[in-house]
């Protein structure tokens, strides 16, 4: 899975095998180590969230962990069509919003 960050926007993209994956399991993770210590590192995470009433993807970030969240009927639907992108606008702080978009990397070759 990647994950790319610019301005107020941020988007994941995972390869097919990886789409499959979320859909069986509900969850993706990767764990960057970022120093010599464990708890020296950046985690992105891509969930399955079973309590959302929405219909958008949604974002918290604790303690150097960043978790994209999808409604189950959005996560599901989207993992099994044809569909290559969600996206959706989450209010944060002072006024402020994130764009967050999750991307199908159909041409991922790794």
């Amino acid at each position: 899975m990647k994950l790319r960050i610019e301005d107020n926007s941020l988007r994941l993209r995972l390869s097919p095998e990886e789409v499959t994956e979320f859909h069986q399991v509900g969850r993706l993770e990767t764990v960057v180590p970022l120093g010599v210590s464990v708890s020296d590192r950046f985690i992105y995470a891509l969930q399955r969230d079973e309590t959302a009433t929405g219909s958008t993807p949604s974002v918290s970030y604790t303690s150097g962990r960043v978790v994209v969240r999808l409604p189950v009927p959005v996560a599901d639907a989207w993992t099994s069509s044809d569909e290559v992108s969600l996206s959706g606008v989450v209010e944060v702080a002072d006024n402020q919003v994130v764009h967050i978009l999750v991307e199908k990397d159909l041409g991922c070759k790794h």
